[in-house]
């Protein structure tokens, strides 16, 4: 139960630092990519200040030796870099540069009712599972 008290908390505040920094915009993101336009530098803040928060607080976790709620930390993940991440890595980019949407605010845009929002998402949930079912993605 502690655990999953966490976790809400976690994608509570998650949630509340898109809404205050207003990346739950698409606009902001569009605006951001688009170099020759009207580009807006807020998302490089939001993620350096994202960044600023959190390296210190996973510096201070691995010195513990463990989580918040005493649960092991989980492995580094590997530092491989193959077909299957370069693949997905690319289809998030697009998708990201094409909607403005990454999953994070295109699910915080589902409480407005978004069809953009709502198209989004369950074209990245069908990605996700046609992944799955390709066998040459498969690491």
């Amino acid at each position: 139960m502690r655990r999953i008290l966490h976790a809400l908390v976690a994608g509570a505040v998650f949630g509340l630092g898109l809404a205050v920094s207003q990346m739950t915009s698409p606009d902001k993101v569009l605006n951001f990519l688009d170099l020759t336009g009207q580009w807006d530098p807020s998302l490089a803040l939001v993620m350096g200040g994202a960044l600023a928060v959190a390296m210190p607080g996973f510096a201070w976790l691995r010195s513990r030796g463990c989580t918040l709620d005493g649960g092991s930390l989980p492995a580094p993940p590997a530092a491989r870099i193959d077909r299957r991440l370069l693949i997905g890595s690319a289809l998030f980019g697009i998708g990201w540069g094409l909607a403005g949407y990454c999953p994070g605010p295109a699910l915080a845009n589902l409480a407005h009712g978004s069809a953009d929002a709502i198209v989004f998402v369950v074209a990245m949930l069908a990605g996700s599972q046609l992944a799955r079912l390709l066998p040459e993605l498969r690491p």
